[in-house]
């Protein structure tokens, strides 16, 4: 059964640019003009990813993006943003509202094609996690790859996707420093060379969800120049009070 992806772009030359060479390179497609059409759609077909232009007539992407990560139904589907707009606080915007990838018009097919194809192997690969002779525990954390969550001081606490993938890779090297480019392949599945501010945007989210202060981290941190490195205590280098410390900030 082929992939099924939803595009939402108005622009009838770049939509039919992208059907084309998705159709080209075996996927299925369905194509939108705006945004409410295409919520509707996505909702409706429950694609296996979302191609989603950010200045859209009737509802910006943006907006599509923040209500179907709001929906249930939809909240799983990786959405990769196309925009014109290539500053960083563009990308931030697009991070910030659920979106899991980022592509800056003009692209070239073989970059779309690959941030594809990464995006949906990501999405098969992570519930397969538990398979594999990884680490899912350590410490106060356990990843559950099922469901995208983890238990974090006795306390449940869902992530997204990218998060989930994030956490994961920092995880494999507990107590070592990742660097940008390692984190950029294990997570996104490609290496580009400027996006090291995507990687900062999920840390910090991370971080809100998991540090007792996000701007003081005590568990995710990062190693200046170098990467990112996840310090975890041992379960005997836990005190009790720490634990109910760090479950009643969330």
């Amino acid at each position: 059964m082929k992939p099924r992806i939803l595009v939402i772009e108005d622009e009838p030359a770049i939509s039919e640019l992208i059907a084309i060479n998705l159709e080209m390179a075996g996927y299925e497609v369905i194509q939108s003009a705006d945004g409410i059409n295409g919520q509707a759609l996505a909702v409706q077909l429950l694609p296996d990813l979302l191609m989603l232009d950010v200045m859209l007539p009737k509802v910006d992407g943006l907006t599509v993006c923040q209500r179907l990560r709001r929906d249930q139904r939809t909240s799983h589907i990786p959405v990769l943003m196309l925009t014109a707009l290539s500053q960083t606080t563009n990308k931030v915007e697009g991070f910030n509202a659920g979106a899991d990838d980022y592509l800056t018009k003009p692209f070239e097919v073989e970059e779309m094609l690959a941030r594809v194809r990464a995006l949906l192997r990501r999405t098969d690969r992570i519930p397969q996690a538990a398979k594999h002779s990884e680490i899912l525990s350590y410490g106060p954390l356990t990843l559950i790859p099922e469901r995208f969550e983890v238990i974090w001081f006795n306390q449940v606490v869902k992530l997204t996707h990218l998060e989930f993938e994030l956490l994961h890779c920092l995880l494999q090297q507990h107590g070592q420093t990742v660097s940008p480019s390692k984190i950029l392949k294990e997570v996104w599945g490609y290496e580009p060379n400027d996006d090291v501010e995507t990687i900062r945007v999920h840390v910090r989210h991370l971080r809100t969800k998991l540090e007792p202060d996000s701007r003081r981290p005590r568990y995710i941190k990062t190693v200046y120049g170098a990467g990112y490195c996840l310090e975890l205590p041992s379960l005997e280098q836990i005190p009790h009070s720490g634990i109910d410390r760090a479950s009643n900030s969330h």
